[in-house]
């Protein structure tokens, strides 16, 4: 893991942004469809980012999954910026940085966009929060609260695996970038085990490995439950950790994605168990789907396919397997055909390569 002070690979580290990219645009032309519908128009799964769906997408262009990523990722470049600059000013709150950029989003000061105007597709939590750090300014109380355990943190938060080199202020950072919107316990759980087996994988640990670097976070998580100011939030952060855990479990162990895809909610081995909102945008079935896919051994392409294949919020939950398997087996393994139409593709390569070579002059 990063821990041990590893380089992380330039490849591995552009494929885990762009996985998720890739994973979103081509989940959004299926967003919302059920499994049986997708098995009526691609039997075999959909193969090209072909754009379209609910919204009317263009081939290739950011959903909120990957626009709010570039939030991220925006937020640590801004950061690296001023270090670079010699500035005696104080480093700037990165989670401010974050929550600024997320209202830039929303307000209608993004790329591709006429200025002012919306998101085409926002969540309720995300709305939510962004809407409240707006009022407050504070983006360590902006949450949504408990209860909105969406997958809307989870989608984004990988730049802090990849830009964030100290373990410490990652987990961290994981956990408060998460709560600007997603501040429930088991989506800013989710979140800092999955950047933490993502760390473990762009530094080339095998799947086995970064699978218990999550687990391993969960323990923390577990421990960091006893610094809650009441038994109250103990008690909710150490069951919020159990199931973030059993979520792990069940996607290494319970199912498999190809299974997922050739037999749907209904008819594959413990589907119903794992996914009872049928991968419709809970945290932990998303974790779990992505954990299925990071254990599979086929193609990154294969896998992806077969994610989003399993229907519903198929843009998101193939935003974070295409996260884990890009940083699993690197960009290069992102279809060509596919990373050619990404609109932050050459943005993402920029940007990562700069703050590879500010953090990691001798990075391979």
């Amino acid at each position: 893991m990063l821990q041990e002070l590893q380089l992380p690979s330039r490849d591995r580290a552009l494929g885990a942004l762009l996985g998720v990219h890739a994973g979103d645009s081509l989940g959004a032309t299926l967003e919302f469809m059920a499994w049986e519908e997708i098995q009526g128009s691609y039997p075999q799964g959909l193969r090209e980012i072909v754009g379209g769906g609910h919204f009317g997408w263009p081939p290739g262009h950011a959903t909120d999954d990957t626009d709010l990523t570039r939030a991220v990722l925006l937020a640590y470049r801004d950061l690296e910026k001023h270090k670079a600059s010699g500035s005696t000013q104080p480093l700037p709150d990165v989670v401010r940085v974050a929550a600024h950029y997320m209202v830039d989003w929303y307000d209608g000061r993004w790329p591709d966009r006429q200025r002012g105007h919306p998101p085409r597709d926002i969540g309720g939590a995300t709305a939510m929060g962004i809407s409240t750090f707006k009022q407050t300014t504070d983006p360590r109380t902006s949450g949504a609260g408990e209860g909105r355990a969406g997958n809307g943190s989870l989608m984004r938060c990988i730049p802090t695996a990849l830009f964030q080199p100290d373990p410490e202020k990652a987990f961290a950072e994981s956990i408060e970038i998460s709560a600007v919107t997603h501040d429930d316990f088991h989506c800013t759980i989710a979140c800092a085990v999955y950047n933490a087996m993502v760390r473990a994988l762009v530094v080339g640990k095998p799947v086995e490995e970064a699978w218990q670097a999550g687990k391993e976070t969960v323990a923390r998580a577990t421990a960091a439950a006893e610094g809650e100011p009441t038994a109250s939030r103990k008690v909710k952060m150490s069951r919020a950790a159990q199931k973030v855990d059993a979520a792990l479990e069940a996607g290494k162990s319970l199912v498999r994605v190809a299974d997922l895809a050739e037999k749907g909610p209904r008819g594959a081995a413990n589907a119903a168990r794992v996914f009872p909102f049928r991968a419709s945008g809970h945290v932990l079935e998303s974790l779990a789907l992505a954990v299925a896919a990071l254990f599979d051994p086929r193609s990154l392409e294969d896998v992806l396919v077969d994610v989003v294949r399993f229907g519903r919020d198929t843009d998101t939950n193939g935003a974070i397997a295409g996260g884990l398997l890009g940083a699993r087996d690197g960009a290069e393994a992102i279809p060509e055909r596919w990373r050619e139409k990404l609109q932050y593709r050459e943005e993402f390569t920029e940007v990562a390569d700069y703050l590879l070579s500010m953090q990691y002059p001798q990075q391979p």
